[in-house]
């Protein structure tokens, strides 16, 4: 058995505060991590780290860029157990999808009606929850209680497959020899 990790957090950045304000949820962002050191995150979300576009599929890191500059963000971190097979098999769509993420863009529109409750899917365009949905679904590693163009990331919380290993704050990860990271 394996596991995926699937992060949450909620930042200071203009669209995570204009989220917030609307859907009034916890975490305002979601990000997929293969290993147990979140050393690398991969979501839909500023590929630059500084403005809010361009946008669409990168790899973040907890310990440098937006996160390290910004580390008294509010994070939990859900641990999802799978087969060999199934994390794989999303380690390879992650990386099928990187590999040409300059056709990738921020599914604004798709962002606006998620909070209507009304699928909508275009291709090669992500929101940061939909993106971590489309994996999760993609490799069948657990099923999903809506469309992935609906999965926002407080959805990730009530999934009963995934375990909480950490709620806190970023800054609390900061140190490789903590728990979480073990």
């Amino acid at each position: 058995m394996k596991k995926l990790f699937i992060v949450l957090t909620k930042s200071e950045t203009i669209l995570s505060k204009l989220i917030h304000l609307v859907t009034a949820d916890t975490y305002t962002h979601a990000s997929l991590a293969f290993e147990a050191d979140m050393d690398t995150l991969y979501s839909s979300s500023r590929k630059n780290g500084y403005t809010l576009f361009p946008a669409g599929p990168c790899k973040e890191h907890l310990h440098s860029g937006y996160f390290k500059r910004h580390s008294h963000i509010p994070c939990a971190i859900y641990e999802l157990q799978v087969s060999d097979e199934v994390y794989e098999n999303a380690k390879a769509e992650v990386n099928r999808i990187m590999t040409c993420a300059d056709r990738y863009h921020f599914n604004v529109l798709g962002l606006m009606l998620c909070q209507l409750g009304i699928p909508y899917h275009r291709n090669h365009y992500f929101f940061c929850s939909q993106f971590v949905g489309e994996i999760l679904h993609r490799c069948k590693a657990v099923a999903l209680p809506k469309d992935t163009s609906l999965m926002k990331p407080s959805d990730y919380m009530c999934l009963p497959e995934l375990f909480c290993k950490f709620k806190g704050y970023l800054n609390e990860l900061a140190g490789q020899s903590h728990p979480v990271l073990a």
